[in-house]
């Protein structure tokens, strides 16, 4: 393979909407070791603000450069540059607009040479047939200046990429396609609407369910882009299971996602990271639970989920009802400890509850006004230690308090104390009568009662660090955590719980994802590295339910010394996740369409 041109081709490249963003952007520094300026992503000239995160690239004699100087000389808006991350690889953005005036005659072009079915009034299909015929050009346009018989490699991510692949399989062959699938678009479909999925995915017909969901064209083209490809991937063997039946092939090559292992690791610091931002969630726990009543902090457990709303694929059903079960659990057993959930996720909110905000604020004047009175009485006291001859006891304090910021000081804790139980969200949702989490808590009375031993935080926003509540971004939360918990029904792969080992933090999976069983097929693992798979598989809600529920009070049992081990080993065991260890998987993927 060495010397042969890799050209990486998706929407997401430099242009950051969903996980794939995540896998091309981590992935680069492994592949710049491995195939060095060989190596080329191609993506839209789409994101605002891009120009920040690119540095021109104005040597274009090679057969890139030439490629990208004649799409310049047609009128092409195209960016030939090198992206300022990890690696600094070589990125070409195309305008995905141009041409679209030429439409209708693409549309033709696919539906009478591959059957693909025309959707006029599918904005999103429309654009990415308009985008994919230049990047069809563009790699034609490569493989011309590199000469016959010198073969290049073109990676497509999802079927937003990959139409490409069709009219390079017809027309040009020198252009070896490999096409890798995240999650199948019909999958995702069904998995959301259905019960059941994978017990029924044989019986599921592909055409009628595509076009009861509106999504006919793209699921052709998912099929077409598999069928057509040189090598076809997808991440876990789960979903390799789903595009057997949804796509009508079996993939050629497993192509497990990784992440830059070197940038979430603290190695000896991974202790002092988690008690550094546990502070952090203190500070939020304390301005929006005690203000109603108070709980040891010391012996106060953060767990967490987040991802896209999604509340069954999530697995966010079974979460709520094992915390409840927890809840009841705890209570029975008479356990004083206090656990805290977090449900981070993105539900239309107008803005954060008012009162949620003012209790937070409030705790900051609180803060000021007792480092007001640290610095007066620090001062006196000072005075009065140098002064003194003879009397060594300690004077007393209050007495060097001003009246002015006792009065003060009283009247902010006044104003801060509330007789109503805490919120359960932290924002003013659009739609609170018809949202599942919501209904789900209140089903089961979930409401932060002073005598619940488990206290749920619906946060309906990503975290970041402009975030008025937290003010850390979401890596750093997640370090001040104890526990995330994605017992996903249906996830291609899942990257959240690989960022919890990678920072440290203990997670649950599910032998549903493609992460948590491809842990379960690794000789090391499991609970003793931070990894709880759950068993989901040919499984009834109820079964799952309480070994969810068993393995949260079984957490919430260990010793504050066992969760350090565990926390050190499972950033351990996150080292076989990085790229690096995985990149063979990519080769093989290329040695394969080359072949």
């Amino acid at each position: 393979m060495h010397g042969t041109p890799i050209i990486e081709c998706s929407w997401e490249v430099c242009n950051q909407i969903g996980g794939i963003y995540t896998v091309l952007r981590s992935k680069v520094p492994a592949m710049i070791d491995r195939f060095g300026d060989d190596y080329t992503l191609l993506g839209p000239l789409e994101a605002k603000g891009i120009d920040a995160e690119l540095e021109e690239i104005n040597q274009l004699d090679d057969p890139l450069g030439q490629a990208v100087e004649e799409f310049r000389r047609e009128g092409i808006q195209i960016r030939y540059a090198r992206w300022l991350v990890t690696g600094r690889p070589k990125v070409v953005l195309i305008d995905p607009n141009y041409g679209a005036s030429k439409l209708s005659q693409y549309q033709e072009h696919y539906a009478k040479t591959y059957g693909l079915e025309k959707d006029p009034n599918n904005e999103l299909l429309n654009r990415m047939i308009v985008w994919s015929k230049l990047n069809y050009r563009f790699l034609s346009l490569v493989q011309e200046k590199r000469g016959q018989g010198n073969k290049i490699v073109a990676h497509f991510h999802e079927w937003m990429a990959s139409l490409p692949i069709l009219d390079l399989h017809k027309h040009n062959p020198e252009v070896c396609t490999v096409f890798t699938t995240h999650a199948t678009l019909l999958g995702r479909y069904l998995a959301s609407s259905y019960s059941g999925f994978y017990r029924n995915l044989a019986n599921y017909k592909w055409e009628q369910e595509a076009r009861h969901f509106g999504i006919f064209p793209m699921a052709q083209i998912e099929r077409l882009s598999a069928r057509y490809s040189n090598s076809f991937t997808t991440v876990s063997e789960i979903t390799a299971k789903e595009c057997v039946h949804l796509l009508g092939k079996t993939p050629d090559v497993i192509t497990p996602n990784g992440l830059n292992i070197k940038r979430y690791v603290a190695m000896h610091e991974v202790q002092l990271k988690h008690q550094e931002f546990k502070e952090v969630l203190h500070d939020f726990t304390i301005g929006h639970f005690f203000p109603s009543y108070h709980f040891d902090l010391d012996k106060t457990l953060y767990f967490f989920t987040a991802g896209r709303y999604e509340f069954g694929n999530k697995g966010y059903d079974v979460t709520i009802r094992a915390l409840d079960l927890l809840n009841k659990r705890m209570k029975r057993d008479g356990i004083d400890t206090t656990v805290v959930m977090f449900f981070v996720t993105n539900k239309e909110s107008w803005s954060i509850n008012p009162k949620v905000l003012q209790s937070n604020g409030v705790l900051r004047e609180i803060q000021k006004c007792v480092e007001a009175i640290e610095k007066q009485v620090g001062k006196r006291l000072y005075q009065s230690a140098v002064s003194s001859e003879l009397d060594h006891r300690l004077p007393d304090t209050s007495a060097m308090v001003d009246d002015y910021w006792k009065l003060r000081y009283r009247r902010t804790i006044q104003s801060w104390k509330s007789d109503e139980w805490p919120y359960i969200t932290t924002h003013n949702l659009k739609d609170d009568d018809n949202d599942d989490i919501l209904n789900e808590l209140r089903r089961l009375k979930m409401f932060n009662s002073p005598k619940d031993r488990v206290k749920v935080v619906y946060h309906p926003e990503f975290i970041n660090s402009t975030n008025p509540l937290f003010g850390i971004d979401y890596g750093d939360f997640v370090r001040g955590c104890h526990l995330g918990i994605f017992p996903s029904y249906y996830e291609p792969w899942g990257y959240t719980p690989l960022e919890c080992i990678a920072r440290g933090v203990a997670t649950v999976t599910s032998d549903l994802s493609g992460f948590g069983n491809y842990v379960s097929g690794q000789e090391t693992g499991g609970v003793d590295h931070g990894v709880q798979v759950l068993r989901r598989d040919s499984r009834s809600e109820e079964q799952v339910i309480e070994d969810l529920a068993n393995h949260l009070l079984e957490f919430v049992k260990l010793s504050r010394r066992y969760r350090i081990i565990q926390r050190n080993r499972a950033e351990d065991f996150s080292e076989r996740f990085d790229w690096k260890q995985l990149l063979p998987e990519y080769e093989k993927a290329y040695v394969k369409a080359l072949s």
